[in-house]
Order: C-alpha cells, then structure tokens, then sequence
C-alpha cells in the first residue's frame, strides 16, 4: 500500500509512505529538516509499522507539540486502521 499524507503542525508538507505486510518500504518526506527527515526515513525502512509507530509517535520538535517524525507515526497509525 502506498499513500500520501499531510502532516499537521510541522515544516513538513507531505509524507509518501509504502507499506507492504506490515513492513515500512519507503518513506519520503517533502519539506521539513532535510538532513533529520532523511534519517528518520533511513531508519524507519524495514521496520515493522507497529514499532515505528511506538518509537516515534511522542517526539516533538522544540517547543512544538509533535514533530515529523510523530507526524509520520500518525500517519501509520491512521493507515493501519
């Protein structure tokens, strides 16, 4: 499955995310911290969702509430449903 998401309060303007049997293939992040959200991607590729999901879904960015990474923790959350 491959889909697109708007994240919400990040610099961040769209997540391109595939997911194939409960596996993260590919994550693309458009906008946002370039050097950070490349390693996020990096290191989300071939991780089982739930755990992506459970390591990232409370990071925030400085004084923001949620950050990219919890913004892409959202989104396969969202997607898992």
């Amino acid at each position: 499955m491959e889909y697109d998401y708007t994240p919400r309060g990040v610099c961040s303007r769209n997540i391109h995310v595939e997911v194939e049997d409960g596996i993260v293939k590919n994550v693309i992040f458009t906008g946002g911290c370039s050097g950070n959200t490349q390693g996020v991607a990096a290191l989300a590729k071939g991780m089982k969702v739930d755990e992506v999901i459970e390591r990232l879904k409370d990071i925030k960015c400085g004084a923001k509430p949620t950050s990219c990474p919890a913004q892409l923790a959202k989104s396969l959350q969202e997607h898992a449903k």
